[in-house]
């Protein structure tokens, strides 16, 4: 079995194209549709890599960004933002990590998994 990628995204047309992106790929794929579901499925499973949404329905992306990277059990956890706005619109998440990788929605396969290798191999 890959390494586990925890989507955080919880518009269902942009989790099937992530399925679609990651399905011939040795990456094990979850999804949370918002922060406090994440926060629990980190702590039963702690992922690889997380891909985050910012603009989620219950608890901001920031939001759970700044308590992820709060908390030493899980502020290695590598993070790629996913954006319909651009990284400029969110000069504040830089703040909470500098590491963070941004992709602009939408993006393409090769772009996504480029980043992914980058951060998880």
């Amino acid at each position: 079995m890959g390494k586990k990628i925890l989507i955080i995204e919880d518009e269902d047309e942009f989790y099937f194209f992530y399925e679609m992106m990651l399905e011939n790929t040795d990456y094990a794929v979850q999804r949370a549709i918002d922060g406090e579901k994440a926060f629990e499925m980190i702590k039963n499973e702690k992922p690889d890599l997380i891909i985050l949404d910012l603009l989620l329905d219950q608890m901001k992306g920031e939001d759970f960004l700044k308590q992820l990277k709060s908390n030493p059990l899980y502020a290695g956890i590598p993070i790629i933002i996913a954006s319909s706005f651009s990284s400029h619109s969110y000069k504040t998440i830089f703040e909470i990590d500098p590491n963070l990788s941004f992709l602009e929605k939408p993006f393409s396969q090769e772009k996504l998994l480029a980043e992914i290798k980058a951060r998880i191999g």
